[in-house]
């Protein structure tokens, strides 16, 4: 068999290409067997850096001297920023300054490539992909909920007479606009994403390039992007819309019908995150791991809710509300409006935190720094808090003279369900499992 037509040759010699290769000059970055070496280096002896094969690419090639012409730059001046050779280092123009080794930065640059291209490969680079995947099969999935959608105004239309088909066209035309204006939304944050992705690429391919270059000034000249990389755009959540159906009204027979609530979408800053490096899969333990221990400062933690994978919202029987995140360190603190304590806390699908405050009978939202008034209550005060999956809050509330206790289903302001408490609820607050002066403090208000 030809060696040169073997998928498994080994490697030949660059000069005469039959011959195996045994040294590798470092400097020309040629492959070359013992009788092609004389050869090579016949031109300029002290120039090449030759090297068993196996060493290939070991030897630094440091830049000239524009000074010396016999000598190599190994010194860094860091007053005047350029490279240097021990001759210039002894010169008065450069007498009391202080120089750096041009290996030592070398190797400290050539193991910041290496970190910053595997963050790239194994953290940045895969984050993105979950991001342009789950914004393609949202994409994906579209037609299939709104056909679901339009399926539901349809069968509500079927149990109306046939004057109100014009109505269920024109809405039906309408959530054909938001269709198309939620796909677009979509498409192009993919489309941003996309280009971001292929900056990482190029970036990636620099940096490998780079690693397997031994080029001093090439490795000093190296800016790392990967700072504006870990900065994630933004996520765009965009909600489905949905249909409230109305009891049959002739007279207004398109607000009867019912209505449609527009298409929605919000710009979230803090809703991607870096994808971790990959861990293997677990089971649920069936006893729980300490990860993480945080020094809150209060004397008795009451309620902790998740702001992200990183950071975490808390409260106690205080009127302050604090945010930590994973490495024990404070990142917010937000006073309730009335001064007391709230009795629960939840962060919302934007990022906002929410508390119920049994003082002011009311429950308030906390956006970008300022509190907002979200319900109030007449002769009832709010207690626990959820925020359910589709963005909607549920408030337990009880009667000021705690007979009656019920579930309420907010939409914004906007009460949407009642779920009333039957006679078998005990201990509707959690009373039992506060604190003793905490349980009497709230017996006795």
């Amino acid at each position: 068999m030809d060696p040169r037509q073997s998928a498994q040759d080994v490697v030949r010699c660059d000069l005469c290409e039959t011959a195996i290769v045994q040294m590798y000059c470092d400097f020309c970055h040629v492959n070359l067997c013992i009788a092609c070496l004389g050869k090579h280096v016949a031109d300029d002896y002290d120039k090449h850096k030759v090297v068993p094969f196996q060493k290939r690419k070991s030897t630094l090639i440091y830049p000239k001297c524009s000074a010396h012409q016999t000598e190599k730059c190994k010194l860094h001046c860091k007053e005047c920023d350029v490279f240097v050779c021990l001759l210039c280092a002894a010169e008065d123009k450069h007498k009391g300054h202080t120089f750096s080794i041009l290996s030592e930065i070398y190797n400290k640059t050539k193991a910041d490539i290496t970190k910053d291209s595997e963050e790239i490969e194994n953290i940045i680079s895969p984050t993105y992909d979950k991001m342009a995947t789950d914004l393609e099969t949202q994409m994906n999935n579209l037609d299939g909920e709104y056909v679901k959608f339009a399926t539901v105004v349809t069968k509500h239309g079927e149990e109306w007479h046939k004057e109100i088909d014009n109505v269920i066209n024109k809405m039906k035309n309408e959530i054909e606009e938001m269709k198309i204006k939620h796909l677009g939304i979509l498409k192009k944050h993919l489309d941003e994403i996309k280009q971001i992705q292929s900056l990482i690429e190029q970036s990636l391919v620099t940096l490998k390039e780079m690693e397997e270059s031994n080029e001093v000034s090439v490795a000093m000249e190296y800016r790392s992007k990967n700072k504006e990389f870990r900065k994630l755009p933004p996520k765009v959540p965009v909600s489905l819309p949905t249909f409230s159906p109305n009891t049959i009204d002739s007279e207004q027979l398109y607000k009867s019908f019912g209505s449609l609530i527009p298409l929605s979408f919000t710009t979230d800053e803090n809703c991607y995150t870096l994808k971790t490096a990959e861990t293997s899969p677990k089971e649920l333990m069936d006893e729980p791991e300490l990860v993480t221990t945080t020094n809150t400062g209060y004397n008795n933690l009451r309620s902790v809710t998740c702001l992200s994978e990183e950071e975490f919202w808390t409260s106690a029987v205080v009127s302050d509300m604090k945010c930590f995140n994973v490495q024990d360190t404070l990142i917010n603190t937000i006073k309730t409006k009335s001064g007391e304590w709230p009795w629960d806390i939840a962060v919302t699908s934007d990022g906002d935190l929410v508390y119920s405050d049994w003082k002011t009978k009311t429950v308030n939202k906390v956006k970008s720094g300022q509190i907002e008034e979200v319900v109030r209550l007449q002769g009832r005060k709010p207690a626990k808090l959820c925020v359910t999956s589709s963005g909607d809050l549920l408030v337990t509330m009880y009667t000021d003279d705690r007979t009656q206790y019920k579930v309420v289903r907010y939409s914004g302001s906007t009460e949407k369900q009642t779920i009333q408490y039957d006679d078998e609820v005990a201990d509707p607050e959690g009373l039992e499992h506060c604190p003793p002066f905490h349980r009497n403090f709230l017996l006795k208000r």
